[in-house]
C-alpha cells in the first residue's frame, strides 16, 4: 500500500489530511506540521478499509499462486477464506 491510496482511504473514512504551511518569503512556503481531522468512527472505518486493502492484496496472491502452477495448490481455496475474514 503506497501513501496515495492511504491518504485516499483515509478520505473515504472521513479523516481528511492536513498540512501546514507557513510563508518564508519570495513564493517559498514550508511545511511545518501535518495532521489529521476526523473522530473515531472515521478512524475505525479507516483500519476497516486498510485491513480490506491487505486482505484482497493477499487474496490475489494466493489467486496468482494458484493460476501459475496451472491447478488449485489451494491457492483458490486460501484466497475465498481470506476473503471471508472480512465477512465476520
Amino acid at each position: 500500500m503506497n501513501r496515495d491510496e492511504i491518504i485516499r482511504m483515509a478520505d473515504e473514512a472521513g479523516i481528511t489530511p492536513w498540512e501546514r504551511l507557513e510563508y518564508i518569503g519570495g513564493k517559498r512556503f514550508s511545511s511545518t506540521d501535518e495532521g489529521l481531522d476526523g473522530d473515531l468512527t472515521c478512524l475505525i472505518q479507516f483500519a476497516n478499509l486498510v485491513a480490506a486493502a491487505e486482505r484482497e492484496a493477499c487474496a490475489k496472491v494466493c489467486e496468482k499462486d494458484a493460476t501459475a502452477w496451472g491447478y488449485d495448490s489451494n491457492g483458490a481455496s486460501c484466497a475465498i477464506a481470506i476473503r471471508a475474514r472480512g465477512q465476520a
